[in-house]
């Protein structure tokens, strides 16, 4: 079973998947604490919700957005 998120990455990329990053995940990749996902978010950063309270992000998505959204310290 693919643990990392390179792992993951890998086995859904051959049915042209990407695999949806936790908020943990997300905060760890850019080296961000939750409060600066969570603004984020209320400035725009896609997500999908989950049923309850989760969210999860496509890092392809979020990548994008960051890019889009770097001259205003998305990242």
């Amino acid at each position: 079973m693919a643990t990392t998120l390179t792992e993951r990455a890998a086995a859904l990329s051959d049915v042209g998947l990407s695999p949806l990053l936790k908020l943990s995940e997300l905060q760890a990749y850019y080296g961000v604490s939750n409060w600066t996902v969570y603004a984020w978010i209320r400035r725009g950063c896609p997500s999908e919700p989950l049923p309850g309270k989760g969210r999860r992000f496509d890092l392809a998505q979020v990548r994008a957005w960051v890019a889009e959204n770097s001259d205003s310290d998305a990242a």
